[in-house]
């Protein structure tokens, strides 16, 4: 698990609203104000999935218990941050009630549900928006049933 390269981890949390999914981007109050799912860097001792709850409860405000984690789906997204190689794992996580408030913390000033194509457009890079096209083809197909 410890590694020189920089490690985060964080949910993609998605509701269900209206027989239709909506993914949740924060918009980042420092730096290009870009938009992303919650997720931040990994703290000594704490595991990656550890880390994926506690800063999702923190930018969110969403608690453990109020998602449903398909822990089936973990991905690695892997970039370079100031020259140094980055990788964030993400897990895919349902908001089981989809009226739930969001809460966020001081490192985010907006937030957005969005439908696929239209968090595909906000996401400022090529990997998340693959990363988002493919969380919604595993759940097409989860919930075709």
């Amino acid at each position: 698990m410890a590694t020189s390269n920089l490690v985060a981890a964080g949910l993609l949390i998605f509701r269900r609203l209206h027989n239709k999914l909506e993914y949740l981007l924060l918009q980042t109050s420092y730096g290009e104000n870009h938009w992303t799912p919650p997720k931040g860097h990994v703290d000594p001792g704490e595991t990656e999935f550890e880390t994926a709850i506690r800063e999702t409860e923190e930018e969110s405000g969403f608690k453990k218990e109020q998602l449903k984690i398909l822990t089936e789906f973990e991905r690695n997204l892997v970039y370079n941050v100031n020259g140094k190689p980055k990788r964030v794992v993400y897990w895919l996580s349902e908001l089981c009630n989809p009226n739930d408030p969001v809460r966020l913390s001081s490192e985010h000033q907006d937030f957005k549900w969005l439908h696929l194509d239209e968090a595909c457009t906000l996401v400022k890079y090529p990997d998340m928006a693959a990363l988002l096209k493919e969380a919604n083809k595993f759940l097409l197909e989860l919930y075709k049933s």
